[in-house]
């Protein structure tokens, strides 16, 4: 690891999530200062706000881990600060401040979409919201997201078991149907997510589902018995059955639009698909047969991934990503971590990207603390390389100063210290896991930045 001694650059790591805070940690461990910029008031990003709100014991281990970290003096703090074109700090502002390098490690601040008729009626959400509103994130918290008796869940990964633990044991609703355009055979959740919802799966159903699909499958070269075994497996260990939800899962079912009176959702309407081989080979793909069915329900809600907020500051691949340089010049584990703008065929200078930001990942805090760790190695070779002239200013005083004219509070490491004290008080005198305030107004006002009413 390179080591840099006074005076050493400073780095601004954008995001404090675990790609972040790794990232951060790595940074300041080689010796030099670093800016950690978070839009939230607290850090951990979706290992807070992500993860299911009832693994306590996860989350608690985390939050372990992360306050350890913090400790660096090296590391400085700056929380409710919003980076982008339209936010309180646009990347040039951070390149002008004299930071030697930016690591952006920004989560998932975007939602997909299919575009579907009847995506504007009332009923209709992104699972990224719901998780949101479960894990108290300001401002999802304190918005209602009214769910009905018959939900739809559009794609079959590990995020759609999240929504559907949701709906089965905190809201246990009638019914849960998970629809995939492809077969039982291409699933993406895992065993250990499925046995969240397993107990109340509609075993009977599945059962016809293998059936149905049975021709398709083997036509393709897939195995209908693995792929019901599989799913099956998740019952050795599955969560108690503690509400009458029936959860099902519906196959080469494609959506096509949905369908609602006076404003609210009544069905989903989808085009029946079949598998096809690839030429080539490959993963069989999905294709419609123009016949239509529709699957009534009262909600909907897409599980279908997230994506880059569009108006960060950072140039967009073709795939609407944020683009890495496809010839880096400090590539780490044969990664690129460079930004890059398609239009130029340049790098972006001194800005590089992680965790989520580089590429959508599993999920896994282990998978973002690892590529967090290697965003900060490919800058480190960059300072190593093209050490940086050093500012008139330094940056952190440059930083500071702009704060100073932005109408809002700055959350500094003893602000969100205290904030984790009062929060941890506030379990113990209710005998509670964990207790967190569900807005921004909340917390700031319990640590002395605002009042409630403002």
């Amino acid at each position: 690891m390179t080591e840099y001694t006074a005076p050493s650059p400073t780095v601004a790591v954008i995001g404090a999530g675990p790609a972040g805070l790794y990232a951060a940690r790595q940074l300041a461990a080689a010796g030099l200062q670093v800016a950690l910029i978070n839009r939230d008031i607290k850090i951990g990003g979706l290992a807070e706000y992500g993860i299911f709100h009832n693994k306590h014991k996860m989350k608690n281990g985390l939050r372990k881990q992360f306050r350890s970290l913090m400790d660096d003096e090296r590391i400085h703090y700056y929380g409710n600060l919003a980076i982008g074109q339209q936010a309180d700090l646009t990347l040039d502002d951070l390149r002008a401040m004299g930071f030697a390098a930016l690591l952006v490690t920004v989560g998932a601040q975007g939602t997909k979409w299919l575009g579907l008729e009847g995506e504007d009626l009332a009923g209709v959400y992104h699972a990224k919201d719901l998780v949101y509103h479960y894990n108290q994130l300001p401002p999802y918290a304190g918005q209602p997201y009214p769910i009905g008796q018959r939900v739809a869940l559009i794609g079959v990964g590990n995020v759609m078991i999240d929504i559907a633990n949701y709906c089965t044991h905190d809201l246990k609703v009638a019914e849960v149907t998970a629809v995939a355009r492809r077969g039982p055979a291409d699933v993406k959740f895992t065993k250990k997510e499925m046995s969240l919802v397993a107990a109340n799966l509609d075993l009977a159903a599945l059962d016809a589902e293998i059936e149905r699909t049975r021709p398709i499958l083997q036509a393709v070269g897939q195995d209908p018995e693995a792929a019901r075994d599989f799913i099956l497996s998740a019952l050795e260990k599955a969560e108690p059955k503690d509400s009458d939800t029936v959860f099902h899962l519906d196959f080469l079912a494609s959506p096509n639009r949905i369908l609602g009176t006076d404003g609210k959702v009544t069905g989903l309407e989808v085009e029946e698909t079949s598998l096809e081989p690839r030429p080539g080979g490959g993963e069989s793909k999905s294709v419609g047969l123009g016949t239509y069915r529709v699957i009534p329900c009262d909600t909907v809600v897409f599980c279908i991934g997230d994506r880059v907020d569009a108006t960060f500051g950072l140039p967009l691949d073709k795939w609407q990503e944020f683009a890495k340089h496809p010839e880096p010049r400090y590539p780490d584990e044969g990664f690129s971590y460079e930004a890059y703008d398609p239009q130029t065929g340049q790098g972006v200078p001194g800005v590089f990207v992680a965790g989520w930001a580089r590429e959508a990942s599993s999920g896994l805090v282990g998978s973002a603390r690892k590529d967090g760790e290697n965003g900060a190695n490919a800058v480190m070779k960059f300072l190593a390389a093209e050490p940086p002239a050093t500012p008139a200013t330094p940056p952190l005083a440059a930083l500071e100063a702009h704060l100073q004219q932005l109408a809002k509070p700055i959350i500094r490491k003893p602000d969100w210290q205290r904030l984790e004290e009062i929060e941890a008080q506030r379990a113990a005198a209710g005998g509670l896991e964990f207790f967190k305030f569900s807005s921004n107004r909340e917390m700031l006002a319990a640590i002395g930045l605002a009042t409630v009413t403002e």
